[in-house]
């Protein structure tokens, strides 16, 4: 089930199922505010968006108000998260389902919001969008493509051929400064193991898809393409360790035999994760030595990002040399 695509002068609605806007500055929400407009898109918040509690979040009540007041809005056309977190997962046992498979819409965030988009298209059959939340909006540099992904993804139906950006950003809190900001030259999309495959797209935040394993909400892995990506934890010193044993746990899946391949997205400079480790952690798994596999597309925690579904299309065609095809789309 693949929800309309958003048109110029459609009502947008703000919800904070994991973070809660009251820690977005002002400032921010003035500049994301601006940038959804510049699009031709009309901006309306949830009623408990600005609630916040000692986990920077809300009650359960108050977040699944507002997710299921805006399915339940007809004037509603999209819904943007405000911000990852830790905690959406709380909400799934107490989801409308039903009320969500009869009001489909677009649904977009990334990082925590993993756990949400991939269970409702487990229980619903609805594509939603890993992309943007709406803080991301507020960007003042380095946006553009995140922008254009963005459009290509919510305002388009036509099959979307992935380019890599030319330069990226990582670890830098253009959140509290948005001028003093470093960017790198892209060295674009990495194989490690060449092939073609086409499947539906699943996946997110690996170490939030891990916590649907074993759960209602968990999609179910046959004929997949599973795109993944890993954050830098507060420590900093255990992200690659925590990143293999996440990876080598959803291998154990029952069902993971039906994967087809694994786009990985960029990790951030902080991560510490080198071409060498990746590969040396691939090659120490047997179910991942058949499948074709990449690394370093744009999305993830670092800047910026493609818009991509959940429970959409992917085809892949990647070989020794480097070349590296990647489409998805909305439905096969």
């Amino acid at each position: 089930m693949v929800p309309s695509k958003l048109m110029v002068g459609d009502e947008i609605r703000v919800i904070a199922p994991s973070c809660s806007l009251g820690i977005i500055s002002e400032e921010n929400i003035k500049y994301a505010l601006q940038a959804l407009k510049a699009i031709g898109l009309h901006v309306t918040f949830g009623n408990h968006v600005s609630e916040i509690d000692m986990f920077m979040s809300s009650s359960t009540e108050s977040r699944l108000d507002d997710l299921h007041a805006a399915f339940a809005d007809s004037k509603v056309k999209g819904i943007l998260t405000v911000l990852g977190g830790y905690n959406s997962n709380q909400l799934l046992g107490d989801i409308d389902y039903d009320l969500i498979a009869q009001n489909p819409k677009i649904l977009c965030g990334f990082s925590d919001i993993t756990a949400l988009s991939n269970a409702i298209y487990a229980k619903t059959g609805l594509v939603s969008y890993s992309g943007p939340h709406f803080s991301t909006f507020a960007m003042q540099k380095g946006f553009e493509y995140t922008l254009e992904y963005f459009k290509k993804a919510l305002f388009n139906s036509e099959e979307i051929s992935v380019i890599s950006s030319k330069e990226w950003s990582s670890d830098d809190a253009w959140y509290l400064d948005q001028e003093n900001r470093t960017f790198y030259e892209n060295p674009g999309i990495k194989v490690i193991n060449p092939g073609a495959a086409a499947g539906k797209t699943l996946g997110g935040n690996l170490g939030t898809f891990q916590l649907l394993r074993g759960t209602p909400y968990m999609p179910s892995l046959e004929g997949s393409v599973l795109f993944l990506e890993e954050v830098t934890n507060f420590s900093g010193d255990t992200n690659v360790f925590e990143f293999e044993r996440n990876l080598q746990s959803l291998t154990q899946s029952p069902d993971f035999d039906g994967v087809q391949t694994i786009v990985f997205g960029r990790f951030e400079t902080s991560f510490k994760m080198t071409m060498e480790k990746l590969r040396y952690i691939i090659e120490t798994k047997p179910k991942l030595k058949n499948i074709p596999i990449i690394c370093g597309a744009d999305f993830g925690h670092s800047t910026p990002i493609i818009t991509f579904p959940i429970g959409g299309w992917c085809s892949l065609s990647a070989n020794l040399n480097g070349n590296v095809e990647l489409n998805i789309s909305d439905c096969h």
